[in-house]
C-alpha cells in the first residue's frame, strides 16, 4: 500500500501534520473487491468515503435494463454515493469494481468523530466536499456544453490508460455517447 498517494491528495486541500496523518491512518480501513464484486447496491446506504488506491469501479444506475454510467472511479480518485453518503439516505446507485481494487475508506460516523476533535479536521472535510461538489457541476457543465467528439477527444486526452482497462460501452455510457459513435472516434485515432 502507497499511503502517500493518499496524502498527496489530502494536501491540496490542507497541510496535515505528523499527528494529523497517524490519526487518519489508524481511522482507515483498507477494503479489496475482486472484478465484478458490488461495493454498494441501490437502496443500500453509503457508509464509506473512498480513495482508489488500485483498480477501477464505477457508479451507474439502471435504466430500463441499460446501466448509465455517471463515475468511472481509477487510482487517486475518490468514490462513494455522495447523496447517500451525506444524507444518510439509500442510494440511487450501485457501485462495482471493474478490476481488483484496493479502497482506503473511511466510515461517516469516523469523520463525523474526527471534525468534533479538532477544527482542522473540519475544515479539510468541507474541503473535500466542496471539491467534490465542483468536480460534479464541472462534469455536468461539460456534459451539456460540449459536443460529443469534444467530450470523447476531452477525455481520451486526459485519460489514455482507460481505453485499455476499461469495455468501450462502459467509457460510452460515462460519456453520453452512443456505443457505434465512440466506436466511429476511437477509429479516427487510429
Amino acid at each position: 500500500m502507497q499511503q502517500h498517494k493518499l496524502f498527496q491528495y489530502l494536501n491540496q486541500f490542507i497541510t496535515l501534520s505528523g499527528e494529523e496523518l497517524a490519526l487518519i491512518i489508524e481511522k482507515l480501513e483498507f477494503r479489496r473487491f475482486n472484478a465484478g464484486e458490488i461495493v454498494l447496491n441501490v437502496g443500500e446506504k453509503e457508509t464509506h468515503l473512498s480513495f482508489v488506491e488500485k483498480g477501477i469501479a464505477i457508479k451507474y444506475f439502471m435504466r430500463g435494463k441499460e446501466e448509465v454510467v455517471r463515475q468511472l472511479a481509477k487510482e487517486n480518485d475518490t468514490l462513494a454515493s455522495a447523496v447517500s453518503f451525506i444524507a444518510s439516505t439509500p442510494s440511487q446507485y450501485c457501485i462495482e469494481a471493474l478490476e481488483p481494487c484496493m479502497f482506503l475508506s473511511i466510515r461517516k460516523e469516523v469523520f463525523e468523530t474526527l471534525y468534533r476533535q479538532s477544527p482542522r479536521f473540519e475544515k479539510l472535510g468541507r474541503l473535500l466536499f466542496t471539491d467534490w461538489m465542483l468536480q460534479t457541476e464541472i462534469w455536468e457543465y461539460e456534459r451539456i456544453s460540449l459536443t460529443p467528439r469534444q467530450r470523447f477527444t476531452k477525455f481520451i486526452n486526459e485519460n489514455p490508460e482507460l481505453l485499455k482497462r476499461v469495455p468501450q460501452k462502459l467509457i460510452a455510457s460515462f460519456l453520453d455517447i452512443k456505443p457505434e459513435t465512440f466506436s466511429r472516434y476511437k477509429y479516427s485515432l487510429q
